[in-house]
């Protein structure tokens, strides 16, 4: 199982989004974990090599599981998780663009509307909006369609 971390900066009001060529769909900086790396490392690792600046204050704020299901939707055919990171700032200017694709600053509501695959949506906008951390599979068609999600939450001190 492949896994995955990524951290999104949020400042200002504003978030650093990176605008991936292929579909021209928006991402928070993140990229695959090296063996024995762990969850943390990684997101800082990826976030640096991807915007060539440092997160201040790297917070995780969700965990994730991935699927992606046959034309049918009964079988997974492929299946990764995702550990999605916050920081509250970064150290740097950031790049331009990089061989991943073009940073930008977003105002947070654009998370709503800009396009990305829907998990991400749910995911960042939570990690943007809500205390706590959350959990869930997103299940996915080949061609990346949200088939459904199934999230929990949990908030420290609740009961």
């Amino acid at each position: 199982m492949q896994r995955i971390a990524n951290l999104l900066v949020i400042k200002d009001g504003h978030v650093l989004l990176l605008k991936k060529p292929r579909r021209g769909w928006y991402v928070a900086p993140g990229g695959k974990m090296d063996p024995t790396e762990s969850i943390f490392e990684a997101a800082e690792r990826e976030f640096q090599e991807e915007t060539g600046t440092t997160p201040i204050g790297t917070h995780l704020k969700g965990v994730y599981t991935m699927a992606i299901m046959d034309n049918a939707g009964q079988t997974v055919k492929d299946e990764w998780m995702l550990y999605t990171f916050i920081a509250h700032d970064l150290s740097g200017t950031p790049y331009e663009t990089t061989t991943e694709g073009v940073l930008e600053w977003h105002p947070i509501e654009s998370l709503q509307t800009l396009p990305m695959a829907e998990g991400d949506r749910t995911n960042l906008w939570f990690a943007t909006q809500e205390p706590g951390m959350q959990y869930g599979t997103f299940f996915y068609t080949e061609q990346f369609n949200l088939l459904k999600e199934v999230l929990q939450k949990s908030v420290e001190g609740d009961e």
